[in-house]
């Protein structure tokens, strides 16, 4: 009797290390998967950072755009070492940075609140900072009730319409 009992605890045994062990190759996939999905973004965003640094000497970064449009560009916002607040916009080229003064512009809370307000947006999925005819142009990408997605670009100097392509 007592032979069958410890039987049945190995048995229990056995079961717990195998769905432990399961899990945690579940987990180890996940985090995989994660770090794969994810690090392209990590790098552009840690290489776009190094040369903001380098051509706008800037010391603080507050945020980190990524735009795609006919070009990729990567944008970076953040203070000087004078203390201005200045973008940095780098095509993935690395060739040509444009540097602009935050104040010259429309800052991202000011985006969102345009959408809400003007054009009654309310599921923003992304916005962005890049160059769009060779101009400093905010991407909005917002979903509807249906899930089709709008893309917005509003200038970067007035928020001023350039484009919308609507139910994509």
């Amino acid at each position: 009797m007592q032979e069958q009992e410890e039987q049945h605890e190995a048995r229990k045994t056995k079961i717990l290390v195998g769905v432990i062990a399961i899990l945690l190759a579940i987990i180890v996939m996940m985090i995989i998967f994660y770090v794969r999905s994810t690090h392209p973004r990590t790098q552009a965003q840690k290489e776009a950072t190094e040369i903001a640094k380098e051509y706008a000497h800037l010391e603080s970064v507050d945020k980190f755009y990524w735009f795609t449009r006919k070009d990729t560009y990567f944008s970076v916002t953040g203070k000087n070492d004078k203390g201005e607040e200045l973008v940095v916009i780098i095509p993935k080229s690395g060739e040509k940075v444009t540097v602009l003064n935050q104040k010259d512009g429309v800052e991202e809370g000011h985006i969102r609140q345009i959408m809400e307000t003007d054009y009654k947006e309310k599921d923003i999925q992304k916005i962005s900072l890049g160059l769009y005819k060779n101009e400093p142009t905010w991407e909005i990408v917002t979903k509807n009730e249906e899930g089709l997605l709008t893309y917005y670009l509003l200038s970067f100097k007035n928020a001023e319409e350039i484009m919308v392509i609507k139910n994509v």
